[in-house]
């Protein structure tokens, strides 16, 4: 058997968020049992057929690279994870609906990915506060997951996801909330798993059909974001 094209993608988010049992039940479709925490990086591989259904449909493998580790690390430990974010073709921002600090360190993980020289210690983020046009001509991929969801009151849902609907047009990506211990969360036909097919395809997409060269690699050779100081309501 011919071997597939592969693009890479990250999982990027605090640790406890999910991120393992997230990357496990996307690439075997089933329930982690016993989630640990990752230490470096953790890869799992995902078949994805790209415009399945058409003549164009070419089946590809998604490594998804769990990056283990806290944004609020030592310069040591960010500069051990920089190998991580080398030639990234998406990024996948994981957040725990229940948590509000997980959500506002998606800022500064995708700092610390986009920006692998910099580090964005301190940075405080907010909504509204600076320019969101520089995602908007972001080349790399994005796509947002909340996790727990099903830990979130019923009478509290809709405040929270008023709240991650900020994040979703901050880093202009679609947002999927599931709960990574149900898989009907992800099942054939719903809207959550045409958002992930939607985005993995736009992934393959940029890696492979694009005429920019410079977006044929990630964002290795990428110009630099810089974002303004802001604080995160």
């Amino acid at each position: 058997m011919a071997s597939l094209d592969r693009v890479k993608v990250l999982v990027l988010g605090d640790s406890g968020v999910g991120k393992s049992s997230l990357v496990h039940l996307l690439c075997q479709n089933q329930v982690l049992g016993n989630p640990s925490w990752t230490v470096g990086c953790s890869v799992d591989v995902r078949v994805q057929d790209y415009k399945e259904g058409t003549p164009d449909e070419k089946t590809y493998y998604i490594e998804l690279w769990d990056v283990g580790g806290s944004v609020g690390s030592s310069s040591s430990v960010k500069s051990t994870r920089a190998v991580f974010y080398n030639s990234v073709n998406g990024i996948i921002l994981v957040h725990d609906l229940t948590n509000k600090k997980s959500s506002q360190n998606l800022y500064r993980w995708s700092l610390e990915a986009l920006n692998k020289d910099s580090s964005p210690t301190g940075v405080i983020v907010s909504n509204g506060d600076y320019d969101r046009e520089q995602f908007a001509e972001n080349p790399v991929p994005l796509l947002l997951i909340g996790t727990k969801f099903d830990q979130i009151p019923e009478n509290k849902r809709s405040e929270v996801l008023n709240r991650t609907a900020f994040l979703s047009e901050d880093f202009n990506a679609e947002e999927i909330n599931l709960d990574c211990t149900n898989p009907r969360y992800l099942a054939a036909g719903t809207s959550n798993a045409v958002k992930l097919s939607r985005f993995f395809d736009k992934v393959i997409e940029k890696r492979y059909f694009t005429r920019d060269p410079s977006q044929m690699t990630g964002f290795t050779d990428r110009k630099r974001f810089n974002f303004k100081s802001l604080h995160y309501d």
